[in-house]
């Protein structure tokens, strides 16, 4: 039967690619040449519950949702000449809901654009940078943050208050340390720290004290000295920067700083306004971040109560957006995996909670509540664990009821009383589609399609989700592979296991890719497989309290398990299985070539953690305690302690100014190569920070496809012409749109 399978499948492979034409590199990475997907229509977001945001033809309209009809918003041609040449009109900082109003930044100051018709006025002349714009609910006022204090903004006078007085380097007040930013804030609020109430009266914001924070140097090799930049980086067992939480009436200005019964190190955040705005809750988790509270803080008397606590024996991860709603009767929504399973849990005003969804399958987001209707609209991965779907939920408790009925990815985003929901869909081979439904999930219009009118003229790689089978009592592992458009099970292949690894991280989707660069490489004769371990998400919660205090161990047996099951395959050639990844991706690649280099000859990793002491505090303490409590599984998960074991076959790459992953972390695995007189490949990329983007990412999209052609194919090398300037520019303004 398996032999049966693989005929069939070789077949359609092979009648695929005689009928199609290929890729090129210009295509896949400088995106040159006839495109093969196409952006979708640009929507900026619900208007109200009957019309959205759309930008077309360089400009914006106001569309009706069930007709599709459109009325003009805004054409910055008759407005380019009220104002500064750069501003990008189609992206302002931030707007009011209806676009009545706008703010833009430009030069570290504050433009407004408003009414009808629009008049652009410059609100800010000061030397400090103005950062994170905000419009109240009611749109009359603007805060901000400048020179780490926080200011607001009468946008009919221009008048600005200014509403904390002690901000510095060190003390920052509505603008977030870097590793708030980067664990728990999320870098979607580009370092704002700072929330509006629903009557726009107040304003709560987290007071950063880093004075204790060690400084890490990033260097920037310009000009005949150079620049350095000297970053706050609290390391695993270092001090983090201390967080008060502050609610400042506008009425007055005073701030009421909230004074918490817990003592110790832990970490505080704002979780949410009640929809009235009478009351605050907030967030504490303990440095160990194996216990969670929230506290629920009434503005009227100013009582503080704590109305939810969640210990496990390894970690609770804190609480973002989308795992959070307060009820307008009292009480709140929220997710957990104390379970073993991400599911909906109802707490009500006395603390008493019931679970809203249970079983073998995870919540990922709540997405829209209808407490008149008892409706709660949740993401999840319940049919499988590599689909996401929409599924309606109720506060009674039913069973969950799928809003749309095709497998795949679905991520919706639904209008101001939910009456509407649109849905960007793909699956692993049919690329994003957009699409607006009715509230109970009716097909309304396809509003847009990824798919060029050339698509169908190209041979892509045949993909397939499938699972490798189960060992003793270890889970069937969910895979996915791209095999080459003419492949034949009669030959022999190389494999390339692209990974990434960090908890609860899942690369198996049944999606469509963002870039089709793995589509590439399986062109060229190396089958791109993707595998995820049991800490990735697939197994609830339980597959990733595995990985508590021994980050690598896991990994490296679960996709030794991969090249294993790889190597018992006719096609597949096992003396040339690679290993490539980025950041924790990168980490793991580097300790699989390290550690393993019979299961693992060859890798690239980029941007890599090499040992867990070098990277930051509160994502490593999460998962393995500090150093000082766990010093045998930060000296087992560090790569710079299996250097003994490596022969040779790694690719490293960083970017010289990364202020997450320092290069340090590259710097130190280099010189344990070196002093034990092995060598390595080794890519810099100046003045990059996280990853590698524009110009220099065209290089190393190349020089990558060069190196696994070096592995695999010598007779090939060289056979990917250099980037020149002209395919660079390209891609770099492709980069600045996306």
């Amino acid at each position: 039967m398996k032999m049966f399978l693989m005929l069939v499948l070789a077949f359609a492979c092979a009648l695929h690619a005689a009928e199609g034409k290929r890729l090129t590199f210009e295509q896949v990475f400088l995106n040159q040449g006839e495109p093969l997907l196409r952006p979708l229509p640009e929507i900026t977001g619900w208007i109200d519950d009957s019309s959205y945001g759309l930008i077309r033809d360089g400009k914006v309209f106001r569309v009706a949702a069930y007709s599709g009809r459109a009325r003009l918003l805004l054409d910055p041609s008759t407005l380019k000449a009220t104002g500064p040449d750069k501003l990008d009109w189609l992206h302002p900082a931030d707007r009011t809901a209806d676009f009545s109003s706008q703010v833009f930044l430009h030069e570290d100051d504050l433009y407004l654009l408003r009414g009808r018709p629009a008049a652009l006025k410059r609100l800010t002349t000061t030397a400090a940078a103005e950062k994170n714009p905000r419009f109240s609910p009611d749109g009359r006022r603007l805060a901000f943050t400048a020179g780490n204090d926080l200011y607001v903004c009468d946008a009919g006078s221009g008048a600005v208050t200014r509403l904390t007085f002690d901000g510095s380097e060190e003390i920052l007040n509505g603008y977030a340390s870097w590793v708030y930013y980067e664990e728990i804030l999320g870098r979607a609020g580009r370092y704002r720290a700072f929330e509006w109430s629903p009557d726009g009266k107040r304003i709560a914001f987290l007071r950063f004290d880093q004075g204790r924070v060690p400084c890490f140097p990033l260097f920037e090799a310009q000009e005949a000295y150079g620049r350095l930049e000297m970053q706050r980086y609290p390391k695993p067992g270092f001090p983090n920067p201390e967080v008060r939480i502050g609610i400042v009436d506008l009425g007055g200005g005073k701030t009421d700083w909230i004074s918490f019964p817990d003592s110790g190190e832990h970490y505080l955040t704002f979780l949410a306004w009640s929809p009235r705005g009478e009351k605050a809750y907030l967030q504490w988790l303990n440095r160990g971040q194996d216990e969670l509270k929230i506290y629920e803080y009434a503005l009227g008397d100013k009582s503080l109560r704590q109305v939810y606590r969640e210990t496990q024996k390894t970690w609770v991860d804190h609480l973002e957006s989308g795992s959070f709603h307060p009820l307008s009767g009292g009480g709140f929504l929220l997710l957990s995996d104390k379970s073993g399973w991400n599911h909906l849990y109802l707490v009500d005003e006395q603390g008493g909670e019931r679970a809203l969804s249970s079983g073998a399958w995870a919540v990922a987001g709540i997405e829209f509540v209808d407490e008149k209707r008892g409706d709660v609209i949740c993401s999840a991965a319940r049919e499988d664990s590599t689909c996401l779907g929409i599924y309606r939920m109720t506060l009674a408790g039913a069973a969950p009821r799928r809003l749309v009925e095709a497998n795949g990815v679905h991520r919706a985003d639904f209008s101001k009383a939910g009456s509407y929901f649109i849905d960007r869909f793909s699956t692993l081979r049919q690329p994003a589609v957009l699409r607006l439904h009715a509230r109970d999930g009716r097909l309304l219009r396809r509003l847009g399609d990824s798919v060029s009118a050339e698509f169908g003229k190209y041979a892509l790689a045949k993909a397939e989700i499938f699972r490798l089978p189960s060992v003793g009592d270890e889970p069937p592992l969910p895979a996915v592979w791209l095999l080459p458009p003419d492949f034949d099970p009669g030959k022999r292949y190389p494999a390339v296991l692209s990974i990434y690894g960090g908890p609860g991280a899942k690369s198996v989707l049944d999606g469509f890719p963002r870039r089709l660069g793995d589509h590439y490489l399986a062109q060229e004769g190396i089958i791109v497989i993707r595998v995820d371990h049991r800490g990735s998400g697939h197994f609830g919660k339980r597959g990733m309290d595995a990985m508590h205090r021994n980050l690598g161990k896991w990994e490296l047996a679960d996709y030794g398990r991969a090249v294993a099951y790889l190597r018992t395959l006719p096609f597949i050639d096992g003396g040339k299985i690679g290993i490539s990844g980025g950041s924790y991706g990168g980490y793991v690649a580097a300790l699989a070539v390290v550690s393993a280099p019979d299961t693992f000859p060859c890798g690239i990793a980029e941007y890599a953690v090499t040992d867990w002491s070098l990277y930051d505090s509160v994502y490593t303490e999460r998962y393995m305690d500090t150093p000082q409590e766990n010093p045998d599984g930060y000296r087992q998960a560090s790569v710079l302690s299996h250097l003994d074991s490596y022969r040779g076959g790694l690719r490293l790459t960083h970017g010289s100014m990364d202020d997450n992953v320092h290069m340090q972390n590259t710097l130190q695995l280099l010189d344990g190569i070196l002093e034990r007189g092995r060598s390595v490949e080794l890519m810099i990329y100046p003045g990059q920070r996280h990853g590698v983007r524009g110009r220099k990412a065209a290089e190393n999209a190349r020089a990558t496809v060069e190196f696994w052609k070096r592995r695999f194919f010598p007779e090939k090398v060289g056979s990917v012409r250099p980037v020149g300037p002209v395919r660079q520019e390209k891609a770099v303004r492709q980069e600045k749109q996306e």
